[in-house]
């Protein structure tokens, strides 16, 4: 394994998990993966299903942690499916108390339940192209924090967004209107790639960034409720990027 590759697979273990305190593998210089804190990986079951052990979510920071042991098991194509039986449909049922919140892209291949290896009830999910925000989408996130008292909120953003790509192309020709109510995603995406045009690096990577920046900023600043939970310490909001080709996640705002 090379050290790059290294690197890319232990995005989460080492970016998420270094902001909760807790580090699952680190790289050495040769590109060898090293265990900074060591633990019995679970066997995986003839069906290919990895027995996931339960993790009590008391705050923000338990709930990032559980979400970093999901998707180590998705990058290492070690799915543990839990929850997903039909004596947890039968118990959600009566009631649901998810332990996060993901803001994600509509994009076909980021599906947080997937990418995260959570079940029926564990995360309450919006998605909208370009995981931008509008007055119905902000009034789904403030429901599941007052409703359910989530401890995090998560804005996922991912690699070779089609929503920052349209609005590249579309401020890049500007003469072209692009039809029905898709001007309202570029206007919501256009702010992040005027912030970052003429920076070095990739402009759809450094717009994809920037969007989750500005909307985890918007998130913190601009809305009573949420800001409220905030401030009594019920509430983290964080952002963070989907890698499409190794499947890992990286916080990309603490």
């Amino acid at each position: 394994m090379t050290k790059n590759t290294c690197a890319k697979r232990g995005l989460l273990g080492i970016s998420l998990l270094l902001l909760t305190g807790v580090v699952l593998m680190a790289c050495n210089s040769t590109g060898t993966q090293t265990a900074t804190q060591t633990a019995t990986a679970p066997a995986v079951t003839q069906s290919g299903v990895t027995p996931v052990p339960e993790m009590a979510v008391n705050n923000a920071d338990d709930a990032l942690k559980k979400l970093a042991a999901g998707n180590r098991r998705f990058v290492d194509d070690k799915p543990g499916r839990p929850h997903q039986s039909a004596a947890r449909r039968t118990e959600t049922a009566a009631g649901q108390k998810p332990f996060a919140i993901v803001l994600g892209c509509a994009d076909s291949r980021v599906a947080p339940e997937q990418v995260f290896d959570q079940g029926i009830g564990d995360l309450f999910v919006v998605r909208v192209a370009g995981n931008v925000l509008d007055n119905t989408t902000l009034g789904s996130l403030e429901f599941a924090v007052a409703e359910f008292g989530a401890p995090l909120i998560i804005v996922l953003g991912h690699e070779k967004c089609g929503a920052v790509k349209a609005t590249i192309e579309a401020l890049e020709h500007k003469g072209d209107k692009a039809p029905g109510e898709i001007p309202s995603l570029v206007n919501a995406i256009k702010p992040a790639i005027e912030h970052v045009k003429g920076k070095p690096g990739d402009l759809v990577d450094n717009g994809v960034r920037e969007n989750i920046a500005l909307v985890v900023d918007h998130l913190k600043k601009a809305n009573p409720v949420l800001t409220k939970a905030l401030k009594d310490g019920k509430l983290k909001i964080v952002g963070a990027r989907y890698d499409l080709d190794t499947g890992a996640v990286e916080v990309t705002v603490p």
